[in-house]
C-alpha cells in the first residue's frame, strides 16, 4: 500500500461503491479520512465502521452540488483534522435517456453534480492546498470522459468537462505544488452501474463482452489506482487522465 501517514483526505460520495472502497484504502494506508454522503446518517455509519477497524475517519453529510456545501465540507475537515491534503471528487450521478427527450432540468442536474460540484470542492480545498504549497486532487471520471454513447449525452458531457477541469487546474496549480489528475474508471460492479443497467436495457454480460479483460472492475481495483495517484509514488503525474477500464477505450472492434 502507498504510505499516506499524516495525510488528510476528503472522499466525496464515499458511503458506497468506488468512493467507499477509496476512503477505506486511503485510511488503511494511513490517512485521516473524511467520509461524505448526502445524508449525515449514511456518512456516520461508514465512519463508525472505519473507526471500529482502528482507522481514522470523520463523517460529514453534505450535498456538494448545493450552494455553500463544498465550502462547509472543507471547513469541517479542517475543524476535525486540521487541514486537507487530498481531495477525491467521486460523487456523481448517471443519466440514461434519449437526447431529444432528456429534460433540460435533468441535464443541468447531471452537470451540477458531476462537474460543477467537483469544481466547487476543488476550489475550496485548493485554496488551503495552495497556501500550504502541496496537495493532490483526483477527479473520478469514466470511459465517457473520452467516448460517447447513445443516451448518455448529459453524463458524457459532464465527464468530458471533468477532464478539462483536471487539465486546466493541473496546469494552473501544478507550479504551486498541487497536482490534479483524473482517474477514469471503466464499468465497475457498483449499485450505480446496476441502476444504469436497469434503465439502459443492458447486462453485465454485455459489458464483459465489450471489455477486453472480459469483466467489470471491482471498486477495490479503482481505489488502488486512486491511492497510487495521491501518493508520492505518483509525484510526477499531473494534469492528465489515467484509465482503469480493462481496455474499454483502447478497443476499436465490435
Amino acid at each position: 500500500m502507498p504510505n499516506l501517514q499524516g495525510r488528510i483526505a476528503i472522499v466525496t460520495g464515499s458511503s458506497d461503491g468506488i468512493g467507499l472502497a477509496t476512503a477505506r484504502r486511503l485510511a488503511e494506508s494511513g490517512a485521516s479520512v473524511i467520509v461524505n454522503s448526502r445524508t449525515q446518517a449514511r456518512a456516520d455509519a461508514v465512519a463508525r465502521a472505519f473507526r471500529d477497524d482502528g482507522l481514522r475517519a470523520h463523517a460529514v453529510g453534505a450535498d456538494v452540488s448545493a450552494d455553500g456545501e463544498a465550502e462547509r465540507l472543507v471547513a469541517e475537515t479542517v475543524a476535525a483534522f486540521g487541514g486537507v491534503d487530498v481531495l477525491v471528487n467521486n460523487a456523481g450521478v448517471p443519466s440514461v435517456a434519449p437526447a431529444e427527450a432528456l429534460p433540460l432540468a435533468e441535464f443541468r442536474r447531471v452537470l451540477e453534480v458531476n462537474l460543477t460540484a467537483p469544481f466547487a470542492c476543488a476550489q475550496a480545498a485548493g485554496r488551503i492546498m495552495l497556501a500550504n504549497g502541496k496537495g493532490v486532487i483526483v477527479n473520478v471520471g469514466s470511459v465517457f470522459s473520452r467516448l460517447g454513447m447513445p443516451q448518455r449525452v448529459a453524463y458524457s458531457a459532464s465527464k468530458h468537462g471533468l477532464d478539462g477541469l483536471t487539465q486546466t487546474l493541473g496546469a494552473e496549480w501544478g507550479p504551486r505544488g498541487v497536482r490534479v489528475v483524473s482517474v477514469n474508471a471503466g464499468y465497475t460492479a457498483t449499485a450505480l452501474v446496476q441502476g444504469a443497467m436497469a434503465r439502459g436495457g443492458f447486462s453485465e454480460d454485455d459489458l464483459a463482452r465489450r471489455t477486453p479483460l472480459r469483466r467489470l472492475a471491482t471498486p477495490d481495483e479503482i481505489a488502488n489506482v486512486i491511492a497510487f495517484v495521491v501518493s508520492d509514488d505518483a509525484s510526477f503525474v499531473n494534469a492528465t487522465a489515467l484509465y482503469a477500464d480493462g481496455g474499454w477505450t483502447g478497443y476499436g472492434g465490435w
